[in-house]
């Protein structure tokens, strides 16, 4: 089979060159896309790629910050900037992995996969997406559950809201397979805090559905909750509310279930490891 690799100075002629083709898809570290090749998928015919350089950028963005779709986990882990991020990007394979996976890419990874783009949507994430018809913005709930039929194009960067203390995002992620670490469920928790209430709470599992989603249940059992075991118990009695988790090689439906809410109590509560 033949592949056809082409680069493009910018992510926009990028875009293009997708919209215009057909079984075209865009590579950027190859953590997907080159397993794909490697096993004769016949749906990969054309590669485009692009040396845009705002896609490797790491700057900040009003409250937040905006980080390049070709940033990888080794640069979120090098950066101090995002910090607050380096338990997400350290989750994500060994560091062969971690030095070619990048952040966009993470949002295309199939569950039990995706676990920095769980963290980006318990942060607010936006992308920031150019296609065919020009650039474009959507929140990152919105593409990830649409992103198979999302309009061809390519992703430029994700804005997310940064925590204003450390203490105020957590993540986990759950696994029995090591080293690789596949997750039986990963969990992002951003807990802004306001005289010792929570007050606008964003969780998100990965692993729990076919892409990661947010936990509206939770979020609004948590809204002006302490975080103590009183507090967070009415969140804890709907940790599973709107989830469709898989039955896979790594775990059962009825085991994801079933251990979703000790590990959200134990995040919660600081005691995730």
């Amino acid at each position: 089979m033949t592949v056809t690799v082409t680069t493009y100075e910018t992510a926009t002629e990028a875009a293009h060159a997708i919209a215009a083709g057909t079984s075209t898809h865009f590579l950027g570290g190859g953590t997907l896309i080159m397993r794909a090749l490697n096993e004769g998928d016949p749906s990969v015919r054309s590669i485009v790629m692009t040396g845009d350089i705002a896609m490797k950028q790491i700057r900040p963005a009003g409250a937040g910050m905006e980080i390049g779709a070709a940033v990888t986990m080794a640069d979120i882990l090098g950066s101090h900037d995002l910090g607050f991020l380096h338990s997400a990007a350290r989750a994500v394979g060994g560091p062969a992995i971690r030095n070619m996976a990048t952040l966009g890419g993470n949002l295309f990874a199939r569950s039990p996969y995706g676990d920095l783009a769980t963290a980006l949507l318990a942060l607010d994430g936006v992308v920031v997406l150019a296609s065919g018809g020009g650039m474009r913005e959507m929140p990152l709930s919105e593409f990830l559950a649409g992103r198979d039929g999302v309009a061809k194009g390519v992703v430029v960067s994700v804005r997310v809201s940064r925590p204003a203390t450390l203490e105020a995002f957590r993540f986990h992620k759950v696994s029995r397979v090591r080293p690789k670490r596949i997750a039986v469920l990963t969990l992002a928790a951003h807990l802004p805090m306001n005289s010792g209430r929570i007050t606008g709470a964003r969780i998100a599992y990965g692993a729990m559905a076919p892409t990661p989603i947010r936990v509206p249940a939770v979020e609004q059992a948590l809204e002006g909750a302490s975080l103590d075991e009183q507090g967070i118990a009415r969140a804890l009695a709907v940790a599973c509310e709107g989830c469709a988790p898989a039955n896979d090689a790594i775990a059962s439906e009825w085991y994801r279930r079933e251990v979703t809410p000790v590990h959200l109590k134990r995040l919660l509560l600081g005691q995730a490891a």
